[in-house]
């Protein structure tokens, strides 16, 4: 397989030989990806697939991946396969390790990861897999994965595992597993999730061993050094099309617990195509805050980093090599930078790294057109709730689960409308819906509702996606609801003159029918036989004026129940009659504007 490397040097697998292996390491992931998705036991695995599988090489750089969370996956397993090492010095063969540590590397305690070394016929550490998924329980005090009202680590209360010893020589360390199981509400439910990511890990393992005596393991170094460095470049060639400048933009959170006006992160952001270089600096935001809401050091790296990756050329390679040419500048103790134990990170996979990320993809914007997006619906409505109980069909047995149904919808960008599918951008679209009847054959509860809501989309010339509807309710029971929600009171920004998204809602609808008041972002809700819950989701932000939206668009938006014909008017600047457009009185419309 020698032949010239895409830089025109001697790589030693050469252009084919490199595609090849791309698709093969891919594939060795997709393996991994489904074995969970066959094995898992719990709905926000199995069914939304709230989970990711990677490949590193053994200088713990990040390598391949496939249909994953970026949040899980683009910052964090290399700092997690260096704790491997630093805290097991003499790891070998048929270990594997469980790691959770939000202060070693990843991303919140609810993300249990499963890390494999891969060694060769000759006992040489060659790779490492890693398989990381969102638990529907992690032990915490309250029965939710997203405690963002919790002032440090000791009040969320989930165990936290830095890089522990879980399997040697392929056996069980029973001890560990007693210790979760005692501590997780639903322990067999976590013991099928947990057989799923040792199971994926061990496939891993196994494919890349297969690999290796397939090809040659220096053929699979020499591939691994030529892959990133091809992505480098790949990376070069994509900034150095971007205009040069410096920005700086600011977003805020909602109002939390310990945070009672909201967290204001700023980003300043500077691209330069000489140097083929961009760099975020993160430093100049609030000090870590008495709440879940902190991030840790993988989640605000992750969440700069995908910011970027949604404003280029979506086409360049996510991995270790495209990743030279970002630096992230963070410090100590910052709410979006590097937390100190005991900080709680409880929520760190999702509120303010949405809204980091969002606001480095707005940056974007700023620096010319055709690049970057506006805001993305913001994050994790009540449609999103962990909920728990006990579950009368099954003699009163505990049940604890995170709902995926419909959540925020997608932002304008340069080219195209936002995705009603978007949900959030740590989940870069990856996280699926929940199907209606498996939630409802899990759990006692039904869903009563689920639909788009029309003239809630940020306007825009390419607007953002409408927010979504949801109502659900316990059945023959009471289900506790807790949620850490956002854009209640901050919606999500347009871009270069888009308008906002619409504001999140959350209600409660009593036994009559009528709903309560309106509820803040974040809380615990006991909802009673013959109540519901009533989700409204953000819509996402608009780029560009509205008024410069083509009438043939704004009139299939009519036509499909996305926008009124009275918004049509009021804010798109369009007429729109029996079923037409009508021109005349559109384009005196616009020239009024």
């Amino acid at each position: 397989m020698t032949a010239t490397g895409p830089d025109g040097a001697a790589s030693g697998v050469g252009s084919v030989g490199l595609a090849v292996l791309a698709n093969r390491f891919e594939g060795i992931v997709r393996a991994m990806r489904n074995t969970v998705i066959r094995t898992g036991r719990s709905g926000v695995i199995n069914t939304a697939r709230d989970f990711s599988c990677c490949v590193l090489t053994k200088d713990d750089e990040f390598l391949a991946m496939a249909e994953s969370l970026p949040i899980h996956l683009i910052s964090g397993p290399d700092m997690m396969a260096k704790s491997m090492k630093e805290l097991h010095p003499e790891f070998r063969r048929g270990d594997a390790f469980l790691h959770n540590s939000p202060y070693h590397g990843n991303s919140h305690a609810a993300d249990h990861a499963i890390i494999v070394p891969v060694f060769d016929g000759t006992g040489q550490h060659r790779f490492t897999v890693l398989v990381k998924a969102h638990m529907a329980d992690c032990g915490n005090s309250q029965p939710t994965t997203y405690f963002a009202a919790a002032r440090d680590v000791y009040e969320e209360g989930a165990p936290i595992f830095p890089c522990v010893l879980v399997q040697r020589d392929y056996a069980d360390i029973e001890d560990i597993i007693r210790m979760c199981r005692l501590r997780i509400r639903a322990p067999d439910q976590w013991w099928g999730d947990h057989l799923a990511l040792v199971g994926a890990a061990r496939v891993g393992e196994r494919r890349i061993v297969e690999l290796g005596e397939e090809v040659g393991w220096d053929t699979l170094q020499a591939y691994t050094a030529s892959w990133l460095d091809y992505s480098e470049q790949r990376m070069i060639a994509a900034i150095r099309r971007l205009p040069s400048g410096r920005t700086s933009v600011s977003t805020t959170h909602d109002p939390y617990p310990g945070v009672p006006d909201g967290v204001r992160i700023a980003v300043t952001l500077a691209v330069d195509p000489d140097g083929a270089q961009i760099e975020v600096d993160l430093r100049d935001n609030p000090d870590c805050q008495p709440c879940g809401l902190n991030l840790t050091e993988p989640c605000a790296i992750t969440a700069a980093v995908t910011g970027i990756f949604n404003s280029i050329d979506h086409t360049v390679p996510a991995n270790a090599g495209s990743f030279r040419r970002i630096t992230i500048l963070l410090r100590e103790n910052c709410v979006v930078g590097i937390p100190r134990h005991p900080t709680s990170c409880s929520a760190a996979t999702t509120n303010l790294s949405d809204r980091l990320a969002n606001a480095v993809q707005r940056a974007m914007t700023q620096l010319g057109s055709e690049i970057g997006l506006a805001e993305i619906g913001c994050t994790n409505p009540l449609s999103g709730a962990v909920i728990s109980g006990s579950d009368p069909r099954a003699a009163g047995a505990p049940f604890v689960n995170q709902l995926i149904l419909s959540l925020a919808s997608g932002a304008g960008g340069p080219f195209v409308d936002g995705w009603l599918g978007g949900g959030s951008i740590g989940n870069g679209g990856q996280v699926l819906q929940d199907s209606v009847e498996v939630d409802e054959l899990k759990h006692p509860i039904t869903i009563v509702a689920q639909h788009i809501i029309p003239d809630t989309e940020g306007a825009g010339r390419n607007r953002g996606g409408p927010s979504n509807y949801v109502e659900y309710g316990p059945v023959n029971c009471e289900l506790v609801v807790m949620y850490a929600s956002d854009g209640t009171v901050f919606p999500p920004n347009g871009a270069r003159g888009g308008l906002a998204g619409s504001r999140a809602q959350q209600y409660i609808r009593g036994i009559d029918g009528a709903l309560g008041e309106p509820l803040p972002s974040y809380g615990t809700i006991v909802v009673k036989p013959g109540e519901t819950i009533v989700s409204v989701s953000c819509g996402g932000g608009g780029y560009e004026p509205p008024s410069g939206r083509e009438p043939e668009r704004v009139l299939h938006d009519v036509a499909e129940g996305w926008i009124t014909t009275e918004r049509a008017k009021d804010v798109y600047r369009v007429v729109v009659s029996a079923d037409e457009v009508d021109a005349a009185a559109t384009a005196a419309l616009r020239d009024i504007g």
